[in-house]
Parts: C-alpha cells; structure tokens; sequence
C-alpha cells in the first residue's frame, strides 16, 4: 500500500513539474469557475451565418476563433524571448501594416472595386515579406545596435500605424469577394472557424521545424549564454534576427485573419493591446522571459487561456478599458513568480517543513 501511495505521489510530483502544468491548471481553474457561475458558457448552438451555411456559436467557439490569432502569435514571441530575453511590443502595429498591405494589393488604386485585383495569395504573399522585413528591421536593432528589444521595438509600436494608414492614403479599403471572408470567418459547409484550422497548421509547421533542424538548439543556446554559443560556432545575431523573422512571418497570418473578418480594415483598433496577450501567453506557458529554454506547445495552451480569460471578463461585462488592468495583475504574478528570488524563497520553505530524516541505528 505504502509503495502504491508513493507511487501516485511520485506520479504528481513529476506532474507538477513539467512546464506544461502551469496553463493547464489555469484553463482547468476557469472553466471550473465558469461551469459553477453559470453552466450555460459551455453551451454550443448550430446556427446559420447570412450566407446560410451551418456555423457553430457560443463562448467555447468564440475562444478557438479568437485565441487562434494569439496562438500564432505566441510562436513567433516565443522564440524571440528565447533568442533575446525581451519582447516585441510592436506586433499589433505590424499586423496593421500586413493588413493594409493586403488590402492595397487586392483593391490596387481602387479602395471599391468591384473585382480583385490580385489573386488572394500573391497579397498575402506580399504581407508576409513586408512584415518579414519589419521583423528584420527590429532584429537588426537588436542584435547589431543593441537595443533592448523592448525599446527598439517601441519605433513600429509608436509609427506602425500610420504607416499603414498612409500606404492606402488614409483610406479604408473593402474587398467585396466574399472569398476573401473565408480565412477570419467560416469555409461553406465547415462550422468551425477558420481561424482555427490555419493556427493548427502553424503549430505543425513549427512543430516540425523544431523537430527536424537544430533551431530550437540554436535559440535556446543564444538565449542561455550568448558568449558560449558564439565560441561554440554560433552566430547569435543571425539567431535573434531569425527569431524577428519569424514572428513577423506569424504576423502576416495574423494580418490576413483580421481584415478577412471584416473585409476592411480600422488603423487604430485593429490588434490593438494584442502584443500583451501574446507576452502574457509566453509567460503563462512558464517560459522565463529572460530567455533560454522554452516550450513552444505551453505557450500555444497559454494563448487559449488568455483568451478565454478575456471571454470570461466579457461574459460578465467587464468593460473593455478595465480588461488590461486585470491582465497586468496576471502578468505580474507570473512574473513575481518566475523571479529568482521567489524561487529560491520557496525552495527555502520547502525545506523548513520538509519533515526531517533521522538516522537509524542498527541493533546489534
């Protein structure tokens, strides 16, 4: 019996440890809360959208189609917190300039044109280089100029916008081809937010890329010790601009979502305040915002979080103005957490009512 309860002990103690713990304690904590204040959250309606295809709706759908976007984007910060040990503040602005760009290609000098003028594809294409190289703007300032990430970061967060306001001349472009839709709302005949699928396939792609080439390897190294991995044959700038890379490559996708729900596009709300969910996904998937290791599928979980604690706060009408306040209160826990000096207070607990071994003597 006693080997068994060590058993089952061992097996929780081994539990709590792993990384992924953390964000799946926290859904489990709110879809508790939830199914105790009111069961009907986790109600789901088949209904039919205006073009009269099946769609599914309630607060679960609604927090797979809206934390997919910061699925996305919570890969492509978290390899830039691991590589750099800071944060790009600047991704609601550049998933303003992705949008715009889009939109420029497919209405052209048109901003109502009754036919697209470029192939959906080849505009997003276009997105994903520009914000690629906005990405690579930012790495360069942080790995050549060193420039806290934060900082060099804050350039686009502060100008992004009216960048991508004056590359459709301040003008608010729509795509009447209901295609275009497809991507931020519901495929014909599938009832489940497309969003969804397109974050799934990130997570595979990048999943595969961390399993077949050596850059998890590489970010993680640069992230723990620059120096080291530079005499370990390393190019650390190469590493943390790749990183930019990358995330802007998440934000081109995000982009699309976000003028395909509406066909249009708005400056200034667009992805606005997402740059704090997606740090807040990385930091609730446990992953030290100081850099080095990390768990890409912790920080995917933690997006869903995010973003179903956002749901909950809207459930019960918290206004859109507070819902920051309360996410700063989740990151600075998290943080207070995470923090050396915490741990090693805990560990000092830990070992003041840890029960102490006696020896035992032998009879002889």
């Amino acid at each position: 019996m006693q080997t068994k309860k060590a058993g089952v002990g061992e097996f929780f103690k081994n539990l709590t440890r792993q990384q992924i713990f953390i964000p799946l304690v926290a859904l489990a904590l709110l879809l508790i809360f939830n199914l105790i204040a009111d069961p009907n959250f986790f109600k789901i309606t088949l209904g039919h959208n205006s073009a009269g295809d099946p769609v599914l709706s309630g607060y679960l759908i609604t927090i797979l189609d809206s934390g997919s976007e910061l699925a996305i984007l919570a890969i492509g910060m978290t390899l830039v917190t691991a590589a750099t040990g800071g944060q790009d503040i600047s991704v609601g602005a550049t998933t303003a300039i992705a949008g715009s760009v889009i939109l420029r290609v497919l209405c052209g000098t048109d901003s109502r044109p009754d036919e697209l003028q470029a192939p959906i594809i080849v505009a997003f294409l276009v997105a994903c280089v520009a914000a690629m190289l906005f990405g690579a703007f930012n790495g360069v300032l942080v790995a050549y100029f060193k420039i806290q990430p934060m900082v060099a970061t804050l350039i686009l967060y502060t100008a992004g916008r009216s960048i991508a306001a004056w590359i459709n001349n301040n003008e608010l472009p729509i795509v009447s081809d209901t295609t275009f839709t497809y991507f931020g709302g519901f495929i014909p005949g599938i009832p489940i937010p497309t969003p969804f699928f397109i974050a799934m396939i990130c997570v595979i792609v990048i999943a595969l890329v961390l399993r077949f080439t050596n850059l998890r390897l590489y970010t993680e190294a640069v992230g723990i010790n620059e120096n080291s991995s530079r005499l370990n044959g390393l190019n650390p700038a190469f590493i943390k601009i790749l990183s930019f890379v990358i995330l802007g490559l998440c934000v081109a996708v995000v982009g699309l979502i976000k003028v395909s729900r509406l066909s249009s596009i708005n400056y200034s709300v667009i992805a606005k305040d997402i740059e704090m969910d997606a740090i807040l996904a990385v930091a609730l998937g446990g992953n030290a915002l100081s850099g080095g290791k990390f768990n890409m599928t912790a920080s995917v979980i933690g997006a869903y979080v995010i973003q179903c604690l956002t749901t909950t706060l809207y459930k019960f009408n918290v206004q859109s103005d507070a819902l920051p306040a309360y996410k700063a209160v989740v990151v600075i826990v998290l943080v207070v957490m995470s923090a050396p000096g915490m741990k090693d207070f805990i560990a000092g607990i830990k070992k003041k009512i840890a029960p102490k071994k006696h020896d035992v003597k032998e009879v002889g």
